[in-house]
């Protein structure tokens, strides 16, 4: 029992290691798409975190601030490691987006934007065409390892991006703002065969409505453009499938440009 205290005389030190390890992956997994929902136990975040953060250990070592958490240091090594992390995680979290945009896009064109459900991700309301798509740019994200591709790119980071100095570039930032651009092309691409094709639909019910003044549009219209959205949602499935594919690696190539300390 007298070699207790000896034995565990560095346990506090390496926790703090860890801790400091988690704060990373923990702030990328809380901007990013699947991990940051609500839906995740916070629990599952902070084992992944650890997990991945202990790995990050292995690729550079560095170590706690002479001063402590709480000094100044303490406090700029931590808000770096947050900058850096959110940084990582909005960027995929941007390419992810595009499937919910082109669900509003989609959904407003039909007529469905009435049909309001909560995200339970971003906690706001929206239509249920574009929760379809959400769940599908789930489903697509998950199945070509965008998970698995961002725990990588959180450890690739540490070599470009070492703890205690992981202060983005000029370029990085730059090249965050210009994809904010990219993913509003990117919603509307995904969105434009079925949204420019239920237009058309609804300016042929606007002829019809004025040839037959008595035709009741409101009766007609909103069947008629539901069932052809339908029915073009269906034959663009595959296509509108490889637009948010797409997307969602132009995300995944921004984070691992910034894990690479470009942008």
């Amino acid at each position: 029992m007298l070699n207790l205290p000896h034995g565990f005389a560095g346990a506090e030190g390496q926790l703090w290691l860890w801790l400091l390890a988690m704060i990373r992956p923990g702030a990328a997994f809380l901007a990013a798409p699947v991990f940051g929902s609500a839906s995740v136990p916070v629990q599952i975040r902070l084992i992944v975190s650890l997990a991945i953060g202990m790995a990050g250990l292995q690729v550079v070592p560095f170590a706690v601030p002479p001063d402590g958490v709480a000094s100044v240091a303490g406090v700029a090594f931590s808000l770096g490691e947050v900058l850096a992390g959110l940084a990582l995680g909005f960027a995929v979290q941007m390419g992810f987006s595009a499937a919910l945009l082109a669900g509003e896009v989609v959904g407003n064109v039909m007529g469905l934007g009435f049909a309001a459900m909560v995200d339970p991700v971003n906690g706001a309301s929206t239509n249920a065409l574009g929760q379809l798509l959400n769940i599908l740019g789930t489903f697509l994200f998950l199945a070509i390892g965008g998970h698995l591709a961002l725990a990588a790119i959180v450890i690739d980071s540490y070599r470009a991006l070492p703890p205690g100095s992981a202060w983005l570039s000029q370029n990085a930032l730059h090249g965050i703002t210009l994809f904010g651009g990219d993913l509003f092309a990117a919603g509307l691409a995904i969105a434009l065969p079925v949204g420019f094709s239920l237009t058309l639909v609804q300016v042929v019910m606007g002829v019809l409505a004025r040839s037959a003044p008595a035709l009741n549009l409101f009766a007609v219209g909103l069947p008629a453009t539901l069932l052809a959205g339908l029915i073009l949602l269906a034959m663009a499935a595959p296509g509108m499938g490889e637009g948010i594919t797409a997307s969602i690696m132009r995300g995944l190539a921004l984070a691992r440009q910034i894990a690479s300390g470009g942008g």
